[in-house]
């Protein structure tokens, strides 16, 4: 049996508060998808079988370049980080795995993996960091890492790269995430072709070294922190390089990281297409990056992402089992309550595209009627599948109400009075 960070006998009392009204809204819910010849127990059944990793770094308190806030009882270190980690997952029962960042979570692997099992968590992707600098480090990636013009610069980025594969490997993670800062600032600072292949050849070391399971996921980024060009910085780019280096090779997909406008559910549509999707980090941006909670700001947006996903599960579409995690910096919010909401949300959205009438939908496409086309996936949107997010929460021994139930807990006050306050001012985004 799992610890529970939270007493079981709070989460049964906040349930009990609510579970008239939740069988009362699934029934009801129910009744009204059959008459659609829609099964409320299938969907129910698959949504409580979908799970998204958190980040490690995600239950701090994040920041921007210009200053940091510090929250309240913020994790001291990876362990911390783990609890509440647990937290969530025991709410949600949604996140049953961690995202960890090296060098930021390096710990003994086998304290790691102890701590993880009495909290009844696994380990997703593991992740690299060449876009600062360590302590230690001989040398710096002001100028980049895997495409720096130095060679011992980039030595030493893939040997962190094969560092983060071996620490994987020890705690059970089938996967490398790879994003990197590389770029330019000025017109001219760097040669666009040489950089790249720089990069390639890098990749291509750290590729050879994944062990035969394992998949690597290359992550682009339209900018930040260089400002001028930045190396992976599209998804054709990104194609371009799982395309290169083989078939463990794949793009993940961060929703933050497009230019405003960007037609991000077709990107996701091709990279299906070409078997090159690997995963996603959820987030949600107004601008240009990945620091809002998922779904807070574009929900439809979200939604017909997982419209393309749900399609290729249909379709039965070959080896197709993308990663999820979320990636988002939380400034003004409790982080565990965002990484609840986000989970809720992100397991929203595949239930209102499991809703999507696909022959209904197939019809219109192949008459040329958009309209009712459009009305088919809204169809699907509008309807209010709350109750059953909340039902598989509940079957599973988490919580009807995630966030309030976490708030009657007083778990934030507990663990700020266990762990020392940190002093704000400083700047960046972890």
């Amino acid at each position: 049996m799992s610890e529970n960070r939270i007493a079981a006998e709070i989460v049964a009392v906040e349930n009990q508060r609510r579970e008239v009204a939740q069988r009362s809204d699934y029934q009801a819910l129910g009744e009204k998808l059959a008459r659609s010849s829609i099964d409320i127990e299938a969907i129910t059944a698959k949504v409580a079988e979908f799970f998204v990793a958190v980040p490690s770094w995600g239950v701090g308190t994040g920041g921007t370049r210009f200053a940091r806030f510090p929250g309240q009882g913020e994790p001291r270190h990876v362990f911390d980080k783990l609890d509440d980690c647990g937290v969530i997952h025991q709410l949600t029962r949604a996140t049953p795995t961690v995202s960890l960042h090296i060098p930021w979570d390096k710990a003994d692997p086998k304290a790691l993996r102890d701590r993880a099992d009495a909290l009844g968590l696994g380990f997703d992707a593991m992740n690299s960091n060449t876009f600062s600098d360590a302590p230690d480090q001989a040398h710096s990636y002001k100028y980049g890492s895997l495409s720096h013009v130095d060679a011992a610069t980039r030595r030493q980025a893939v040997e962190h790269n094969l560092e983060c594969i071996e620490i994987g490997r020890a705690l059970g993670s089938k996967a490398l995430t790879v994003w990197i800062g590389d770029g330019s600032n000025f017109p001219g600072q760097s040669n666009f072709t040489r950089q790249f292949e720089r990069y390639l050849d890098a990749m291509r070391d750290i590729y050879k070294a994944l062990p035969d399971d394992w998949r690597l996921f290359s992550e682009h980024k339209m900018y930040e922190p260089a400002f001028y060009s930045t190396v992976v910085h599209d998804w054709g780019t990104n194609y371009l390089i799982a395309q290169t280096l083989g078939d463990k090779a794949y793009c993940l997909v961060d929703l933050g990281h497009h230019a405003p406008n960007t037609n991000i559910e077709m990107i996701v549509a091709r990279l299906i297409q070409f078997g090159k999707l690997g995963g996603f980090h959820f987030n949600d941006s107004k601008y240009g990056d990945d620091d809002l909670d998922a779904g807070s700001v574009e929900p439809y947006r979200l939604f017909l992402v997982f419209n393309e996903l749900v399609d290729a599960e249909h379709r039965g579409v070959k080896g197709f089992h993308p990663a999820h995690m979320i990636d988002q910096s939380h400034n003004v919010t409790d982080p565990i309550e965002s990484l609840i909401s986000s989970a809720n949300e992100i397991r929203r959205a595949y239930a209102q595209a499991l809703l999507v009438d696909r022959v209904a939908l197939e019809g219109h496409q192949s008459e040329n009627d958009a309209l009712m086309a459009s009305e088919t996936l809204k169809r699907a949107y509008r309807t209010d599948v709350e109750p059953i997010l909340a039902e598989a929460r509940r079957r599973a021994g988490g919580a009807i109400d995630p966030v309030a139930t976490y708030r009657a807990s007083g778990y934030r006050a507990r663990v700020a009075s266990e762990r020392p306050a940190v002093k704000g001012g400083s700047g960046g985004i972890v």
